[in-house]
């Protein structure tokens, strides 16, 4: 008889970790479900997270280290891939200078809690100070703003939905994407219990998305204006005296240049560049002021614009001008099982930007802007000439995606590091395989400063590492013994819990208490709201700066954008991202059970109206156009959008893949109607133009119907 075990682990898809168990049966897991028993998740999981088994039993995945050979990739073993490596980075280096090589990191690391510090260690050791990360695509917007206001990158206080009484929620749509920066595991159950006891809930979104309806209340913004609404708010409460005087006396500098800049965006000035009456901005500006507690929340809907880090400073100054930063039912800080506050904190140092052919530069946590990585290898005098993607996908995830890949086919040495073949890994001399989150030990970092429930989880692998695959904190450390001793020794591998358990020292616990435990999760007390301002803030003066110098020339920028969006033509087509519950990036386009009828490709969705104004009929195929690339692609009608606002899912574009599944339903790659290049992204955050994007639609030359 087959004997089955059952494991505890936990889900790392996004942020809240949600409880999982694991069925083995003779080492193998044969069943993935929901830990009914998991003292903070409590039995919830979505169907994306427990399609990880399909992942993890996928065959197409990458199995053994390969090493190009002429044309073709061939098998070979970990001490000679570690030492090709090795060897041909030390060449590049010894010809060109260290700088000739660049690190790019992926999504995925994010929910790795191991991987970090050997891929910090691996940088240091080659010397790179060329990095790019995935988080300048959809996050670093938040990064750099919480450092100017708060005093540190690590400070993002969430809405406190379960106390409050007004929910303002911009650029997110929960029932399908969660709730980024923000962990917690059903959201839309609390969503709806808030709805019960009387809270309302107003959305801010071009498109009445899946989570409004039966919710809340929608406010049909324009694409990218999000940062006009909220300084028109801003000043609304300014001037008609609803701010919270005790709490800015205390907490408050700068407050009136504050007031200043949004003098100059009332809802008079703003409402035809937002797309809503005066009325609904006033309205909704006094509404959120008087409510006894009110919280404010945005997501990538409005990261990925061109202005995402000055909407965050606005976010959190109407939270804090109104009295509900830092109080039950307002904006709270979450800490975790480790002050995260203080480890981000920049000590009183101004962003720092450095000359370069492109312009001042800086790094966001320490990465460049990504949409500069094409350009850097392109067009740099001193261009990078090997890359090292560790569990990324930059062809299919950053703009331009034909600047991306003549950069690619012109490299000189790519290593890949992945669970699967990807789109970026046709142009590797080196592909790696990793395991999967089922194969390697980890705990819950990724929510750190962001729970709704703090808690702290360990998980040990539930299989072991199938064929060659190991875990990337491994495989950084074999590379850097490649390029360091020519050899690698698995001897002499670091303890890739070394800096984990020193964090959770914090919290009275560790790796080795985790796992003596029945249920090896730690519940952790819920902060005071109140400790905010004394404990947590880290700027110089411990004061909230509510107008910071180092975004002086980002409010010019907004100035500029303003007057932009004023001349822009009635007639012009936005382009959005559109999320859907049947994908995830691109790393899990090989799934079988998410290609669904109506899941099989990534149509533009267009309003009604504008496709009749243009003769296009549903089902019609379209050129889609602008100055950075075009594109053909099946229209879907769709009502729910705004008017003048079209909408494609990222994360498509498998044509000739080796994956299955992905090149039976390959998709278009919408990011080739993406920009790149020095104006591409906001200087001050990193954060790249991926959302509101001016496209043109026209109906295709070729006259096909999809």
């Amino acid at each position: 008889m087959t004997s089955k075990t059952e494991k505890q682990t936990f889900c790392r898809v996004c942020e809240p970790s949600c409880g999982l168990i694991a069925t083995l049966e003779e080492g193998a897991i044969t069943a993935l479900k929901p830990d009914r028993d998991h003292p903070v998740t409590r039995g919830f999981a979505c169907h994306k997270g427990l399609s990880v088994l399909d992942i993890h039993q996928d065959p197409d995945r990458l199995n053994w280290p390969l090493v190009r050979q002429g044309a073709a990739l061939k098998q070979t073993s970990w001490q000679e891939a570690a030492v090709a490596v090795g060897d041909k980075i030390k060449a590049l280096q010894a010809a060109y200078g260290d700088q000739a090589i660049g690190v790019y990191t992926g999504n995925p690391l994010a929910f790795n809690s191991t991987a970090g510090p050997a891929i910090g260690s691996f940088v240091s050791a080659i010397g790179s100070r060329r990095n790019f990360s995935s988080g300048t695509q959809d996050c670093s917007n938040k990064f750099a703003a919480s450092e100017a206001v708060f005093g540190s990158s690590t400070i993002h206080p969430i809405p406190d939905i379960a106390h409050t009484d007004f929910l303002l929620i911009l650029g997110a749509n929960p029932r399908v994407s969660h709730m980024s920066f923000v962990s917690i595991a059903d959201p839309i159950a609390e969503l709806r219990a808030a709805k019960q006891r009387g809270a309302r809930l107003v959305f801010v979104d071009p498109r009445l998305n899946e989570s409004v309806s039966g919710l809340g209340e929608l406010l049909q913004i324009k694409p990218d204006t999000d940062t006009y609404l909220l300084a028109a708010m801003v000043h609304h409460c300014f001037s008609h005296a609803l701010i919270d005087t005790a709490v800015t006396a205390r907490y408050a500098e700068g407050l009136d240049f504050l007031e200043a800049f949004a003098a100059d965006y009332s809802a008079q000035k703003v409402a035809s560049v937002v797309g809503l009456t005066v009325d609904a901005i006033e309205k909704i500006a006094s509404e959120f002021a008087a409510a006894d507690r009110a919280a404010v929340y945005m997501s990538t809907g409005v990261n990925m614009g061109r202005q995402g880090a000055l909407a965050y400073w606005l976010l959190y100054m109407l939270s804090f001008i109104t009295g509900n930063l830092g109080r039950q039912g307002g904006n709270k800080y979450a800490q975790g099982f480790y002050p995260a506050a203080k480890a981000g904190a920049t000590r009183g140092h101004a962003p720092s930007f450095e000359d370069s052919p492109f312009g001042p530069v800086r790094k966001i946590r320490g990465s460049l802007p990504g949409n500069l990585m094409a350009d850097m290898i392109l067009n740099d005098p001193n261009p990078i000439r090997g890359l090292v993607v560790i569990s990324g996908n930059p062809l299919l995830s950053i703009g331009n995606s034909q600047l991306m890949k003549a950069a690619l086919e012109k490299l000189e040495f790519l290593v890949v590091i992945d669970i699967y073949p990807s789109a970026t890994s046709e142009y590797a001399d080196v592909v790696l395989p990793a395991t999967d989150m089922l194969e390697r030990a980890d705990i819950n970092l990724s929510g750190l400063g962001l729970q709704h429930q703090p808690f702290v989880q360990f998980t040990e692998p539930m299989a072991e590492p199938a064929f060659e695959r190991r875990p990337e904190w491994q495989i950084m450390a074999l590379l850097e013994q490649g390029y360091e001793q020519g050899q690698i020794d698995e001897t002499q591998l670091p303890d890739p819990f070394s800096r984990l358990n020193h964090m959770l020292k914090a919290s009275d616990t560790s790796i080795e208490a985790l796992m003596e435990e029945p249920v090896p999760v730690k519940v952790l007390p819920l902060p005071n709201p109140e400790s905010f301002f004394d404990s947590v803030i880290q700027t110089e003066s411990g004061l909230i700066d509510c107008c910071p110098d180092s975004m002086s020339d980002a409010r010019i920028r907004c100035a500029d954008i303003f007057s932009d969006l004023n001349r822009e033509p009635p007639s012009q087509l936005k382009m959005i991202s559109r999320r859907t519950n049947y994908m995830l990036n691109s790393w899990f386009h090989n799934l079988p059970g998410l290609k669904r009828p109506k899941h099989r490709d990534n149509p533009l969705y267009m309003h009604p109206d504008d496709a009749a104004e243009r003769q296009i009929s549903a089902g019609a195929v379209v050129a889609v156009s602008n100055t950075a690339g075009a594109l053909e692609v099946r229209v879907e009608l769709d009502a729910t959008l705004r008017p003048g606002v079209v909408a494609m899912t990222h994360g498509w574009g498998h044509q000739g893949s080796k994956m299955q599944t992905a090149a039976s339903f390959p998709g278009a790659n919408c990011n080739v109607l993406l920009p790149s290049g020095p104006d591409s992204f906001d200087p001050f955050s990193n954060q790249s133009f991926m959302t509101g994007i001016p496209v043109e639609v026209r109906p295709s030359a070729s006259g096909q119907s999809a």
